[in-house]
């Protein structure tokens, strides 16, 4: 693992709002490297390919407080990319099977996230973290009827910086819920982050009986559509009785990409490491 974040520092991309001293434990969490399978929620499988990380919940806790991410609450599960230019947050929402008959009204979706958003900037405030603003879709949200998959993009810019990131979300819908995926990026990486992330996902599948093809008369049926997905799922219910902060809580994270020089690279590598001389 230590050799894969030597890597993406040389290459200039390292993710966060970290300091060397915490980078240092993002390197030490528990990552299962591919090639392997990873287990979700006890819902599906994900190939873990080489070149690619893995962490359980208990990893994607410590590496959402290291990221300066608020904690949802529930499981979260991460891939991630070995030169860190992207890395994907999977949870799986056991709301019960939604309708994918709702048309979706991208302006009405993004006042409510960006109203949201900053609400939750509360929360970010008592924390000591930057606020988080949305400042536009990096693209609206758009259905595949076929693949029984929602997808859009945020533009975010935290308070004091200089760039934008970009949340890319995906909702796949499955029998008992929905696997709810979020890949966090840079604006300038973001088509070709986006096309690698997708190139994954085909690794990803319900497990037998969870699909939602496997719907059945009688099965659990969600309260709410495919809007409600965008504004945050079940976060959105609780803001309609008074929780409004939650969307931003769920919804979105915030990362920099911290660019280190190629020239000083390699000597500020041994530091990191504990002056252990150049990674293998």
């Amino acid at each position: 693992m230590k050799r894969w974040i030597a890597a993406a520092m040389a290459a200039g991309l390292l993710a966060c709002n970290l300091a060397f001293a915490q980078a240092k434990d993002v390197s030490e969490l528990a990552w299962v490297e591919g090639p392997t399978t990873a287990q979700i929620a006890g819902k599906a499988t994900l190939k873990v390919p080489e070149g690619y990380a893995f962490l359980d919940p208990a990893g994607a806790r410590e590496f959402n407080r290291l990221t300066e991410n608020p904690d949802s609450g529930i499981d979260e599960y991460v891939l991630a990319k070995d030169d860190l230019s992207w890395v994907a947050f999977f949870t799986f929402d056991p709301v019960g099977y939604v309708k994918d008959d709702e048309k979706l009204e991208a302006e009405d979706l993004l006042k409510s996230v960006t109203d949201g958003t900053e609400a939750s900037n509360e929360e970010r405030k008592r924390n000591g973290w930057d606020a988080v603003h949305v400042t536009g879709w990096a693209f609206k949200p758009q259905y595949d009827a076929g693949l029984k998959s929602l997808e859009w993009a945020f533009r975010l810019k935290g308070e004091h910086s200089q760039g934008e990131s970009v949340n890319y979300n995906t909702r796949l819908l499955g029998r008992r819920g929905v696997m709810q995926v979020l890949l966090v990026t840079g604006q300038e990486g973001l088509q070709a982050s986006v096309a690698d992330f997708k190139a994954r996902l085909p690794g990803f599948s319900f497990n037998d009986g969870d699909r939602y093809a496997d719907f059945r008369p009688g099965d659990h049926v969600a309260e709410y559509g495919l809007a409600a997905l965008v504004t945050g799922g079940a976060a959105a219910v609780a803001a309609k009785k008074g929780v409004f902060a939650a969307i931003g809580i769920f919804l979105l994270k915030m990362w920099k990409l911290l660019l280190v020089a190629v020239a000083g690279g390699f000597a500020a590598i041994r530091r990191f490491f504990g002056g252990k001389g150049s990674p293998s």
